[in-house]
């Protein structure tokens, strides 16, 4: 039987290959359009009832949760963001937009951004790489089918990326990633110190409503920070953004900020954001173009010629 070793035993030449298989390489920090001092990127991920039936859950009570996000929460989403006049970028598994095709027309009708975000859901650090890929493919094309653009963009489900998902990114000719943690600012990716020409488009967990909403009563799983708590971190990170001159992103899903108590929280954020100033709204593909026109215009050091 083959003896399997800890992490301690590893060599460094080891431990060192898997830090740098996919590496932060430089922060891309572009001049924001209409004299803004910093760029806001707003983004819902609509898995709706995918979670569920990734995970083999079929309950109608389960499934009724997901329904929602379609029925009433991103019909509320649309409201608010058309009120405000600010467009955002929707993540949809293909099977998201396979149950509610009208939903994803109608957003990028509105001028929304629509970005993959797997095909049901799946994890992709347990697929081998073959079904990774024939997953972001079968994804992308069904959502181009729906919507009539292909997708420029990814963002991987539960933001689990693996081994392969940026060779694959490469592969399919997207232009950026939202899955990883490595800055508060945009960055080229790197591939075992490789420059690869893909930006990405940082998450963090403070800025995920999931964190502080989401609910499963089996898993003993109970939200914890009342809206208006969450309201407040997600101002101060905004705050902290504009000081800095760079960039606030943030990370929605339906079923969680649609609710009558906590779509105060979007709302109320753009107002605050919009009284600010000096603010550009931009879709994740927006922000992604900007960055490769400065990387264009840099070396890989971010020196310009």
């Amino acid at each position: 039987m083959a003896r399997t070793e800890q992490p301690w035993q590893w060599t460094e030449s080891t431990w060192r290959d898997h830090v740098q298989h996919v590496r932060a390489g430089r922060r891309l920090m572009p001049t924001w359009p209409e004299g803004a001092r910093v760029a806001v990127a707003l983004s819902f991920d609509s898995d709706h009832e995918t979670v569920a039936l990734r995970d083999g859950q079929v309950s109608p009570g389960r499934l009724s949760q997901g329904q929602y996000g379609n029925r009433v929460a991103v019909p509320r989403i649309r409201e608010t963001l058309a009120r405000h006049d600010v467009r955002a970028t929707f993540f949809v598994p293909a099977v998201s937009a396979l149950l509610y095709p009208e939903e994803q027309r109608c957003l990028v009708g509105e001028g929304h951004e629509i970005a993959l975000h797997g095909w049901i859901h799946e994890r992709n650090s347990q697929l081998a790489r073959s079904d990774e890929r024939e997953l972001m493919h079968r994804s992308a094309d069904t959502l181009e089918k729906i919507t009539g653009a292909r997708p420029c963009g990814l963002r991987t489900p539960s933001w689990e990326f693996s081994a392969n998902t940026l060779t694959i990114i490469r592969e399919m000719g997207l232009i950026y990633d939202s899955s990883l943690m490595a800055d508060d600012e945009p960055y080229e990716l790197m591939e075992r110190n490789e420059p690869t020409g893909v930006v990405e488009i940082p998450v963090e967990w403070i800025r995920d409503d999931a964190v502080y909403f989401n609910m499963s009563r089996f898993d003993a799983l109970r939200p914890y920070t009342p809206p208006s708590a969450v309201l407040g971190i997600f101002k101060a990170e905004f705050d902290a953004a504009h000081r800095e001159g760079g960039l606030f992103q943030l990370t929605m899903h339906p079923h969680h900020i649609g609710h009558r108590s906590r779509m105060t929280v979007l709302d109320d954020l753009i107002s605050h954001m919009k009284a600010k100033g000096q603010v550009w709204f931009a879709t994740h593909g927006d922000v992604a173009r900007l960055c490769r026109e400065e990387m264009s215009n840099t070396d890989p050091k971010g020196q310009k010629p």
